[in-house]
C-alpha cells in the first residue's frame, strides 16, 4: 500500500532521512521504533508532505505522491495524528469532531459520519457535550483518533499514541488501534513503548540515523537480541 524508496529529506539544509526505504502492507499495523533522533517522526512528516524530500519517492498504491501537500494526502486517504494533544480543550467533544471534519470535501455528509464514529466510540456519544479538557488522557486520544476517521482514511499515521498515559490507558488506546486494523484501516505507528506496541502489531521496522536497519514480523523483532539492546538505548550493530 505504502512504499518509501530511498528517501532523503529534512528541514532546509539539515538532512534527517538518509535513504529510508520500506513497504507497508495493506490492512496491517506496523510500528516504527528506534533511538531518539532516528528520524521516526520525520518519516511521517515526509509521507504527509510536511517537510522537504530531497530525493527518493513516496508511493501510495503504486502512485508517486512525493511532495504532495497534506490536503492532497488527506484526499488520497491518508490522515496523520501528531504527537501530543491535538484537540481544542475548551470545545465540547462534538464540536471537536466537527472541527476535525472541516477539511472534508463532503460537508453535507459530515453529520452522519460524526454519528457513525460516535457509535464506534460510545464514550464520545456519552460525553458529546462535555468539554474535551474534562476527558481522561485515554479518552482524549480516542477523540483524536475519531477525528481522523471523519476523513475516511485508508492509512492512519499516528505518532506516540501512548505518550503521557497510564499503562491501563495505553492498553485502551492500543485496543482502539487493533479494532481499526480489523476494520481495514492500515496503521503506521511511531511508539517509544516498543514492546507493547510490537505486541499488537503485524510488522515492525527499526530506524537508526534516518535509515531502515530492520523490517520484519513484529514477533521476530521482539525475539531479536539486537532489538532488545535498542530498547535499552544501544545502537543496532551486526553480530561479530
Amino acid at each position: 500500500m505504502l512504499e518509501l524508496q530511498d528517501v532523503y529529506g529534512g528541514y532546509g539544509k539539515i538532512t534527517i532521512l538518509n535513504g529510508t526505504s520500506f513497504k507497508i502492507q495493506k490492512g496491517s499495523i506496523t510500528t516504527v521504533i528506534g533511538p531518539n533522533g532516528a528520524g521516526k517522526s520525520t518519516v511521517f512528516k515526509a509521507i504527509f508532505g510536511l517537510l522537504d524530500i530531497h530525493s527518493g519517492q513516496v508511493l501510495l498504491d503504486g502512485r508517486n505522491v512525493t511532495g504532495q501537500s497534506p490536503r492532497q494526502m488527506i484526499g488520497s486517504g491518508v490522515t496523520y495524528v501528531p504527537q501530543g494533544r491535538n484537540i481544542v480543550p475548551q470545545l465540547s467533544v462534538y464540536h471537536n469532531l466537527e472541527l476535525g471534519g472541516i477539511t472534508s470535501p463532503d460537508q453535507a455528509g459530515l453529520r452522519g459520519r460524526i454519528g457513525r464514529v460516535m457509535e464506534q466510540f460510545p464514550m464520545l456519544g456519552e460525553f458529546r457535550d462535555r468539554k474535551a479538557v474534562e476527558l481522561s488522557g485515554g479518552q482524549q486520544k480516542q477523540l483524536e483518533v475519531a477525528r481522523s476517521l471523519l476523513l475516511d482514511p485508508r492509512l492512519l499515521l499516528i505518532d506516540e499514541p501512548s505518550i503521557g498515559l497510564s499503562p491501563n490507558l495505553v492498553q485502551e488506546v492500543f485496543r482502539t488501534l487493533t479494532s481499526l486494523r480489523d476494520q481495514g484501516v492500515t496503521i503506521l505507528m511511531v511508539e517509544q513503548n516498543a514492546k507493547a506496541a510490537l505486541a499488537i502489531s503485524d510488522f515492525g521496522l527499526v530506524l537508526e540515523l534516518g535509515q531502515t536497519r530492520m523490517h520484519d514480523r513484529a514477533e521476530t523483532l521482539l525475539a531479536d537480541p539486537r532489538v532488545g539492546r535498542l530498547f535499552l538505548g544501544g545502537s543496532i550493530e551486526e553480530e561479530g
